[in-house]
């Protein structure tokens, strides 16, 4: 699979040559990412409940917490795999570590219960460092915030299609334990498409480089470089994405308890419904942002998106705890609310982070830090919650199980989502306004040329 790595011509920057690669991007991004969830995401669907606890806890609550410790340590290795990954490299990369992915649900179906817990941490070990490689093919360009948004409406939706799939394949007889090894076979033959795909996508052009800067590998020292010359404005982003982690990572790894929590019947399609609508809402807000050219003016209205997203969150609580909203249309803001700054972070902030400041480095360095410190939160979370219940009593362990004590808990989380995103954007602002735009930035209008290429 060849990988241009030369600047395109000016003769390949035409509108056809563009908008033709511009549809392919999309294509083999949005694809391969939703062809991963199909290898994380479909086992949420299962109730995994047979009445036997495991170390005080229910055993998909033990499921939940041994996959994502492993996706956590996974986005930590990927801070300097990502980094240092060289292009040529990717596509390979996301093939063997999603073929690892589905080796370990094999072994999840093998293994006996409780012992196959440990193949769900197998299997999120190699997945963290996946989207990291792909953003990696679309980074640097004049439409990377569609691209992005693309890639990014991928997720927000497959995250409910792998349920769906999931809750499929019980419907038809296949055991909890087998289907998600099932479901990721159906998702091999378009996977292996999408990354064929994403290997054929053309450098960056010589006018996306003038306009948002050379992309390139990292050494350990021009990591640490980078985050120490700006420790305080990317704290405040990563503050923020941590607590709007643990709030997503809640409602789609427990989504069918919360719908019940909710008092909204689950049936397969509700998890596809909810998210088509919060992913095209995502996408037209956040993609949106392509259309200003100026890096600065895009990076700040990131932030107002962020702050509006935040809002949404208390909107939505308001409205559903005085009974002005129902249970879908509550799940539809929250996720609204969790995935506007969520996307925001990988579409625009941090990349117009790199463009307006001309900093040596590559837009998956900086996602993988801060989805690795918000998994980390996330993982803390879910053990200190647990802890809490399993030191309570029996019917404190029965109450967790149900989606009215999960419902309550998470209304708590959104509560402080909402707020520390308020005041990390309040921050992060305050920060970049004090510094001055860069020379290059400033030089934008006059030496970008007219267009887009992906």
């Amino acid at each position: 699979m060849p990988v241009s790595h030369s600047l395109s011509s000016a003769g390949e920057d035409s509108p056809r040559h563009r908008a033709f690669w511009t549809v392919w991007s999309l294509v083999a991004a949005f694809g391969t990412y939703f062809c991963m969830y199909g290898f994380r995401k479909p086992f949420t669907a299962a109730s995994f409940d047979d009445g036997e606890l495991l170390w005080g806890q229910t055993f998909k609550v033990v499921l939940v917490t041994s996959q994502v410790l492993g996706y956590t340590i996974s986005k930590f290795w990927g801070i300097k795999v990502i980094a240092e990954m060289p292009p040529q490299r990717r596509a390979i990369g996301i093939l063997v570590l999603i073929g690892l992915a589905e080796v370990a649900l094999v072994g999840f179906g093998l293994a006996p219960r409780p012992w196959n817990a440990f193949y769900l941490f197998l299997n999120g070990l190699p997945l963290g460092m996946v989207f990291g490689l792909v953003i990696g093919f679309l980074e640097g360009r004049r439409l990377t915030e569609a691209l992005n948004a693309g890639l990014c409406a991928s997720f927000v939706l497959a995250d409910g299609v792998a349920k769906s799939v999931g809750a499929w394949l019980l419907e038809r007889g296949i055991a909890e334990d087998w289907m998600p090894a099932a479901a990721g076979l159906l998702f091999a033959g378009p996977l292996a498409v999408g990354v064929a795909m994403l290997s054929r996508i053309p450098a960056p052009s010589a006018a996306d480089v003038v306009a948002r800067s050379a992309r390139t590998t990292l050494s350990k020292a021009e990591r640490w470089s980078l985050l120490q010359r700006y420790w305080l404005g990317l704290g405040a982003i990563v503050l923020m994405y941590l607590t709007i982690t643990i709030v997503r990572s809640l409602r789609a790894d427990f989504a069918p308890e919360l719908w019940r929590g909710l008092g909204v019947a689950v049936d397969e399609t509700i998890y596809s419904r909810s998210e088509i609508i919060v992913a095209l809402g995502v996408m037209a807000i956040n993609g949106s942002l392509v259309l200003v050219r100026d890096n600065r003016s895009a990076f700040f209205s990131s932030l107002a998106i962020s702050g509006l997203g935040a809002c949404l969150f208390v909107g939505a609580l308001v409205a559903r705890q005085s009974g002005a909203l129902g249970g879908f249309a509550f799940m539809v803001l929250i996720g609204l609310g969790i995935y506007l700054p969520y996307v925001a972070v990988h579409t625009t902030i941090f990349e117009r982070l790199l463009a307006m400041t001309r900093q040596r480095g590559n837009l998956g360095f900086l996602i993988q830090v801060a989805d690795a410190t918000g998994y980390l939160g996330y993982v803390a979370v879910m053990i200190a919650r647990n802890w809490i219940i399993s030191a309570g009593s029996g019917a404190a362990v029965a109450a967790a199980s149900s989606g009215g004590e999960l419902l309550g808990f998470f209304d708590s989380i959104c509560w402080l989502a909402a707020a520390t995103t308020l005041v990390s954007v309040g921050i992060t602002w305050r920060y970049f306004a004090q510094r001055s735009p860069a020379a290059a930035d400033l030089e934008l209008a006059s030496d970008a040329a007219p267009g887009t290429a992906p």
